[in-house]
C-alpha cells in the first residue's frame, strides 16, 4: 500500500476507534470514521490476543493484500481500520477477501453494483 493510503499515527487510530462506527465479523473487526480528505486511508492492527508475533504479522500482511486491490473502488474520503481477530492466523487470502468484502459491503463504501 502507498503511504498516502495508510493510517500511521497512533492518535489517528485513536480517533477513529473512539469515535468511528464498528462492523464486526468472526475474522475481522472494521471500524470506519469519514477524514473529510480526498483520500482514504487504510490501518491495519493485530493485538497480542491474536498470538505470538508471527502470527500477528501473518495476520496483518492477509490484512493489507485483501485492501490493496480493493482501494481504487473504495470511496474515497474515509479511515478504516481493520483489527484481526484470533482466526484470521488460520484463515486463507480468500477467507479474508470474502469478510473484508462483507464488512465493506455492510458499511456501504464499496460500490453497489454487484461486483
Amino acid at each position: 500500500m502507498q503511504s498516502r493510503f495508510r493510517l500511521t499515527r497512533s492518535e489517528d487510530f485513536k480517533r477513529v476507534r473512539q469515535s468511528g462506527k464498528s462492523y464486526a465479523h468472526p475474522l475481522v473487526v472494521l471500524v470506519i470514521q469519514a477524514n473529510g480528505s480526498a483520500y482514504t486511508k487504510v490501518g491495519v492492527t493485530a493485538g497480542k490476543t491474536t498470538g505470538s508475533a508471527v502470527h500477528r504479522n501473518r495476520a496483518k500482511r492477509l490484512l493489507r493484500e485483501t485492501v490493496r486491490p480493493l482501494l481504487p473502488s473504495i470511496a474515497s474520503g474515509w479511515d478504516l481500520i481493520l483489527i484481526a481477530r484470533p482466526a484470521l492466523v488460520t484463515a486463507t487470502l480468500a477467507d479474508t477477501r470474502l469478510a473484508v468484502n462483507t464488512l465493506f459491503n455492510r458499511a456501504h463504501i464499496l460500490p453497489s453494483d454487484g461486483s
